[in-house]
């Protein structure tokens, strides 16, 4: 099974969209003040602001309004997602968790996150560790469990839902920068991430708008991603196109395939994916065997292995610049 992550989204969960709406978009809904509106802490008399009292109500992914640090300094993030986000904007959490699927940080962001104390697992905080840390503000994900969220809340009532369940990687980064009074930023990377991928796209040769197959290897078998998928949203982004059994509007992962079905995976180009050790033992085994063997973009040499805790992830800001990299990388070889 898939351990320290959330379960894959398939057509089952997607129920939870008419709940979504809220979505992180509800984080960028705000109203400034302290103790009045102003703005000012209630003993500024001379009209300076006192900013190290300061504080914004914004609404979170689930619609709660929840009173914030206008100028928050110690972040504890405990998502992937969020840790990627604050990364962007530039600010250095203090307390932070250990990546999807992973028993430690994620490698793609090891080298800006040394020396943070680890307070937990994905959305699994020892909350002593949480303590220790001192935040103002929590950055909380997607966060269901009602009775960690009243633990958080007892440690800072500053502790935001950044997520809702079909929020895109661009929808919940806006929304965190605005938490953090950096929505300008957030805009600025995400305009330039655009723009990027499209020029790339463009600079693909004979690989222009070719058709990638984006696939998570599963222990019992392999499922791909569909379009509002983050990694398909790059892809999406630099004018690839989807095969033509992947092409669905949808931001889930399909249930696991048989052997059967394995033709459902093929493309011109194939990337695959792993979450888990066994599930890499899944992929490696399956490797050996004629079915895979057979797909055209394995007997073109065109099924490249990607990062998992990257790809198969909710996504964010610096996951989708190593993801368009990847592509490049990938396309442009041949």
């Amino acid at each position: 099974m898939i351990l320290h992550h959330r379960p894959a989204r398939t057509a089952a969960r997607r129920a939870a969209r008419a709940v979504a709406t809220l979505g992180a978009a509800a984080l960028l809904l705000t109203a400034c003040g302290t103790d009045s509106d102003s703005g000012k802490s209630s003993g500024d008399k001379a009209g300076k602001a006192d900013t190290s009292s300061a504080t914004r109500t914004v609404k979170d992914a689930t619609g709660k309004a929840v009173e914030i640090p206008a100028e928050p300094k110690r972040i504890v993030t405990l998502t992937q997602e969020d840790l990627d986000a604050v990364l962007a904007l530039d600010i250095k959490p203090v307390g932070i968790t250990n990546g999807q699927g992973l028993d430690k940080p994620p490698a793609y962001l090891a080298d800006r996150v040394e020396g943070i104390d680890v307070v937990g697992n994905l959305l699994q905080p020892v909350m002593d560790k949480v303590v220790a840390a001192k935040p103002d503000l929590i950055l909380a994900g997607d966060m269901q469990d009602e009775q960690v969220l009243k633990q958080l809340r007892e440690i800072t009532p500053a502790t935001l839902v950044t997520m809702a369940p079909t929020d895109d990687w661009k929808l919940f980064f806006r929304g965190v920068g605005n938490a953090v009074n950096k929505l300008d930023d957030a805009n600025k990377f995400i305009t330039g991430h655009e723009t990027a991928a499209k020029a790339a796209g463009e600079k693909l040769g004979a690989n222009k708008g070719a058709e990638v197959s984006i696939v998570r290897w599963n222990p019992d078998g392999p499922s791909w991603m569909e379009n509002k998928q983050f990694a398909s949203g790059v892809a999406l982004e630099m004018g690839l196109k989807r095969p033509a059994s992947q092409n669905k509007d949808g931001n889930a992962h399909t249930p696991s395939l048989s052997l059967e079905k394995i033709d459902e995976i093929d493309g011109d180009w194939l990337f695959l994916s792993t979450l888990t050790s066994d599930g890499e033992k899944a992929l490696k085994d399956v490797q050996s065997k004629p079915a895979y063997k057979e797909l055209g973009a394995v007997k073109d040499g065109h099924a490249v292995t990607v990062d998992g805790s990257v790809w198969s992830t909710r996504g964010g800001p610096l996951a989708a610049d190593v993801v368009l990299n990847d592509y490049v990388e990938a396309l442009s070889a041949k």
